[in-house]
């Protein structure tokens, strides 16, 4: 078991992830600087699930992922840049409030998705996220594309595409990953028109 900080966000990441964001509260800067000067265990990014990422009171899921953070910046409007990476879904079992408002968590790692090559019939889906990666630029045009990988396919998609974040959560909990193509399918074709 390990302590790590907690930051509630309205996202849901998944392992293999990137997480551009704009750090301007004073514990997450502090976060941050723990982090970069820290053991490399990073941080655990939770989605909400009420309140908001400032409300003392904020409730999040108990099942998030661990980042870490691969690059930051100075950004033009004076706040701290960081871009975080997924590395590991994690179970948060306890958690804290310290005196600066920072979330502590004692978190245990979730056992990794079973490899799986992306089977022939979701082929059009690893074909959807190498347009949609083309099309964002930096950071996500310079992944390390793994189009043949079931997991790294469905995590790419899940957080790149407009569903629920309650769908997202619920993918993010499924562990059996055929069932997770499944249903981010049957998600993407229930999704209403733009």
């Amino acid at each position: 078991m390990k302590t790590l900080p907690v930051f509630p966000l309205n996202t849901v990441l998944f392992p293999d992830g990137l997480l551009p964001l704009r750090i301007f509260e004073t514990r997450y800067i502090d976060m941050v600087r723990e982090c970069m000067r820290g053991d490399g265990g990073g941080f655990v990014v939770v989605r909400i699930g009420q309140g908001s990422e400032t409300s003392p009171a904020v409730e999040f899921a108990a099942l998030g992922t661990r980042a870490e953070i691969i690059d930051w910046e100075q950004r033009p409007d004076g706040l701290l840049g960081i871009l975080a990476c997924g590395r590991e879904r994690v179970r948060i079992l306890d958690y804290q409030r310290r005196p600066d408002g920072l979330i502590v968590g004692d978190i245990e790692p979730v056992p990794e998705w079973p490899a799986l090559d992306l089977p022939l019939e979701y082929a059009s889906l690893a074909g959807l996220l190498e347009r949609l990666l083309d099309q964002l630029g930096t950071p996500w045009s310079h992944l390390e594309r793994r189009l043949q990988d079931s997991a790294w396919v469905a995590g790419r998609l899940i957080e790149l595409l407009p569903l629920g974040l309650d769908t997202k959560q619920s993918l993010l909990e499924q562990d059996d990953p055929l069932e997770r193509l499944r249903r981010l399918r049957a998600a993407m074709l229930a999704a209403p028109d733009p």
